[in-house]
């Protein structure tokens, strides 16, 4: 029904899987080509009486509670064709990043088809996100509005919260599974549907649909009695799975689990995995800026042009906004949320930490145009790979350092923000977490001005037309 996919690539970690024993959900935005501008905001709490929601992309109307809370969002740069709220953060802890798109298979489509006016990607963080006080709770909201109003897409979302991280993958029209991932567990989900093995005896695990197990068993879907398996129930099980989305779930967990060797293109790579070691932010930055460094299938490295385009990467030219939603357990909760974003092609942006209990966001994030404009981040990042793109091998180490180099100061500016805040509470603390996140903004903004400049530089001296006089004698 819906043409729009944003071809996204998710990871989820469990707090016990965690360096520092955050919950941390994660994803990349890849758009719907190249060029997709996004912007990030916050929504004050709101109390209302008789409001509803009216998707500009389906029509649907939804009648909206009476109090919404604050919360972060990345939209679209204009909600003309659709709010596209993707990903944030709202003042209970509870985070959310809409969607990973997914496909279920013509068998179940049958029996169940996509509804044309029902709920989409582009109106699921805003319906959700600031109504519910925890990821369990997420869940539970979504699913019932996706079997009320029935979507017109397939899609993962993640939900997490200081305690829990959970993920959900509708199928059909109105079907829907999600999983909680183990404390002590990651998982990666690349376009296609993930889930496996349900136990339905297990509802402290596992959250479905109403009529879930009735509607597999009435039309005769599960080829393996016993057994519920909702990847291979509901899922897609094609050639371009295992060339576009399981590598990038193997990519991840030879990085993560380097002690289980799998194949790229294996259809039975699991979605829960153990790594063989902790998991920080900066493990989960590596993988969603990654290209398959250190395979035969980096597109900028030493494989044949065949493997060099054999795999669908992770850092892509359509890499749009990349998030990593971390609740921490160690500092106290008015400041325990931070929005990791990174604008742009992955590879060579950084990503900047926002805290979530703000009033604002910085100018350059929310001002976002249509044009380019290298006073909003947005096309900042989007032009600094315009520039590196050419002549990747003559800047990648440069970038590799400015990335570290910004890695390092955001690092200790959350550190001396911690320290700072804990010794503030209410609008004071609010007020003081916004004005870090602009000084943060303001810093990474200025670092990838002054890169600009030398790369700008360094350009001119590449190009592949030059002559000077005596070059003929």
């Amino acid at each position: 029904m819906s043409t729009k996919h944003s071809s996204c690539t998710a990871i989820l970690v469990g707090k016990k899987a965690s360096l520092d024993g955050s919950t941390m959900i994660a994803r990349n935005e890849d758009g719907y080509g190249p060029i997709n501008p996004k912007k990030f905001v916050v929504h004050a709490a709101r109390a209302s009486k008789g409001e509803v929601f009216t998707s500009p992309e389906t029509g649907m109307v939804v009648p909206l509670p009476a109090h919404a809370y604050r919360y972060t969002a990345e939209p679209n740069y204009r909600p003309n064709d659709g709010f596209y709220e993707e990903a944030g953060i709202n003042e209970k802890n509870v985070a959310m990043s809409a969607t990973e798109t997914t496909f279920t298979n013509p068998r179940v489509l049958g029996f169940d088809p996509l509804v044309l006016n029902g709920l989409n990607e582009e109106a699921m963080t805003t319906l959700v996100l600031p109504y519910i006080d925890s990821a369990r709770a997420g869940v539970q909201r979504l699913g019932d509005l996706i079997e009320k109003y029935g979507t017109g897409e397939s899609n993962g979302i993640a939900f997490s919260d200081h305690d829990e991280v959970w993920y959900m993958e509708t199928a059909g029209g109105h079907h829907w599974i999600a999983q909680r991932i183990p404390d002590d567990a990651y998982a990666i989900a690349p376009n296609q549907i993930n889930i496996q093995e349900i136990d339905f005896d297990q509802p402290e695990q596992f959250m479905w649909s109403t009529d879930l197990a009735k509607f597999v068993a009435d039309h005769h879907l599960n080829a393996h009695p016993g057994h519920f398996n909702y990847r291979q129930i509901f899922g897609t099980h094609t050639e371009s799975d295992a060339h576009y989305n399981t590598p990038r779930a193997w990519y991840g967990q030879r990085l993560f689990t380097p002690s289980v060797e799998q194949e790229p293109t294996s259809q039975e790579i699991p979605f829960i995995q153990h790594a063989d070691r902790k998991l920080a932010v900066e493990d989960l930055q590596y993988f969603l800026s990654s290209h398959y460094q250190e395979t035969p299938y980096d597109p900028f490295g030493k494989g044949t042009k065949e493997q060099k385009t054999t795999f669908r990467s992770i850092a892509l030219d359509r890499n749009q906004v990349s998030h990593i939603l971390q609740i921490r357990n160690h500092v106290a909760p008015e400041y325990a949320g931070i929005q990791w974003i990174a604008m742009g092609f992955f590879a060579y942006s950084p990503y900047v930490p926002f805290f979530t209990n703000i009033n604002d966001t910085p100018e350059n994030y929310r001002n976002t145009t249509k044009a380019v404009d290298l006073d909003n981040a947005y096309w900042l990042y989007k032009s600094l790979g315009v520039l590196v793109e050419p002549h990747y091998h003559d800047f990648v180490e440069q970038i590799n350092e400015y990335r570290d180099a910004c890695q390092a100061q955001v690092r200790n500016a959350v550190e001396l923000t911690d320290q700072q805040a804990a010794e503030l509470s209410g609008a004071k603390l609010t007020d003081y977490l916004t004005q870090q996140n602009e000084l943060a903004a303001a810093k990474i903004t200025k670092n990838t001005k002054l890169l600009m400049d030398s790369l700008v530089k360094q350009s001119l001296n590449l190009s592949p037309i030059t002559f000077e006089p005596g070059d003929n004698l």
